[in-house]
């Protein structure tokens, strides 16, 4: 039986582990910044009908449906990055960080300098599948990636603006 209950403990602590409804935007920048799922409402919505999650070998993860968000640019664009020129912005990179640890990095130029940038979101809410609806769950995504799980973070906690030293 106590096997039993350390095994449930896990389980439970492993889902609780994904579940965020708020993140902070913090590094070079001005000022701190913190995120709801209230204030993304005030960015432009993006939906998308499905996609695929692929992970690094290419084969089919799952698929997430009944997409909505942000764009992860839109999102940038409220905090002051401190550079010391424009030039500078290219010795940056973002890192979008889970609840439970996993990471996944964007340089500034594919973000602010190239189309991928309008393909990179903040999700507001998805259905993994029907019986499971992720609403009140922020998570990110990269969907024009091949490997499309290696940059999907679900519970997105924390986005941090740093430069290469």
């Amino acid at each position: 039986m106590k096997y039993l209950t350390i095994i449930i403990l896990l389980f439970a602590s492993k889902s609780y582990a994904q579940e965020s409804k708020q993140f902070t935007i913090d590094g070079k920048i001005k000022n701190t910044l913190s995120l709801d799922l209230g204030a993304l409402k005030d960015f432009k919505s993006v939906k998308l009908d499905s996609m695929v999650v692929f992970n690094h070998l290419m084969q089919r993860k799952s698929v997430i449906q009944n997409i909505n968000g942000v764009l992860l640019k839109d999102v940038l664009s409220k905090v002051e990055i401190l550079s010391e020129s424009p030039k500078k912005l290219s010795e940056y990179y973002i890192v979008c960080t889970a609840t439970d640890g996993y990471k996944v990095v964007f340089s500034w130029n594919e973000i602010f300098n190239t189309d991928l940038g309008k393909h990179i979101f903040v999700l507001t809410s998805f259905d993994v599948n029907p019986s499971k609806i992720e609403k009140g769950n922020i998570a990110s995504i990269s969907p024009t990636d091949y490997a499309t799980g290696r940059r999907f973070v679900k519970g997105l906690n924390k986005i941090s603006i740093l430069q290469v030293n």
